[in-house]
């Protein structure tokens, strides 16, 4: 029996997502954390440093931002693993990799937030480019500790260029080869990678990045799940628009 694959969960996802696009669902989860506080509980809000859950909601990527793409909450029930806990890998070093591309948070974070872009939504550009999906997790950490996640993830580019296998919950992604790829520098330190695996016989290219920015850590991911839903060959590009726009709120 063929096991799914985390890229093909990560279809599914996509395909939900584009149904909510298509229906014209709300796809900007946030907005409520953005209407400004007024009176006592703006005063109180100014005398306390928000949250590290706080800090990422308020940091996280939105429609407004992006110009054009669908910003959702990607949907669990097509997860690969709902924590790093759920996962095993036949690498060990490999295992920041395997978080990056299940949308699972390096290391141990204070907090972390997952959304899915989709777009553009403009129908031309969709019909000459394509719709691109971009994962983007964010996670906090506590002083020092996003360095070293990030030095972590750093060594799993370089260890694993002969690939490596992650299973979690009966299923199981075998990545081919992973390499590192090179990227607009972006925070304090950053650094790309793409990786390449088959389903059912069919070659996919999925690319990834990685940004620390002071103590959080921004991991972007793209997968064209609707290739690999049809049996098509792909080589999902993160969206420039989608990073450049979460790099510019990290500062």
């Amino acid at each position: 029996m063929n096991r799914p694959t985390s890229t093909a969960l990560a279809a599914l996802s996509l395909l939900s997502v584009t149904a909510l696009t298509a229906c014209g669902g709300s796809s900007d989860p946030d907005r409520a954390t953005d209407e400004p506080k007024t009176g006592a509980s703006a005063s109180a809000s100014a005398a306390k440093a928000p949250s590290p859950a706080e800090h990422l909601a308020a940091t996280i990527v939105t429609k407004a931002d992006t110009h054009g793409f669908e910003v959702a909450e990607p949907d669990e029930q097509y997860a690969f693993a709902k924590s790093a806990n759920e996962v095993t890998v036949d690498k060990p070093v490999c295992a920041p990799l395997a978080y990056a591309m299940n949308q699972l948070p390096l290391g141990t974070p204070e907090a972390d937030l997952t959304r899915l872009t989709s777009g553009p939504t403009d129908a031309p550009t969709r019909l000459t480019k394509g719709i691109t999906y971009t994962y983007v997790t964010l996670a906090s950490y506590a002083p020092g500790k996003a360095q070293s996640t990030f030095t972590d993830a750093r060594k799993a580019v370089d260890a694993c260029g002969d690939g490596f296998t992650a299973k979690a919950n009966g299923n199981e992604s075998p990545y081919d080869s992973v390499t590192a790829e090179k990227v607009t520098p972006a925070g304090d330190e950053s650094l790309g990678f793409t990786s390449t695996m088959a389903f059912r016989g069919v070659p996919h290219v999925l690319h990834g990045e990685v940004v620390r920015s002071g103590d959080v850590l921004a991991v972007y991911f793209s997968v064209d799940g609707m290739a690999i839903a049809n049996g098509r060959p792909s080589d999902a590009k993160l969206s420039p628009t989608v990073v450049k726009a979460q790099n510019g709120k990290l500062g």
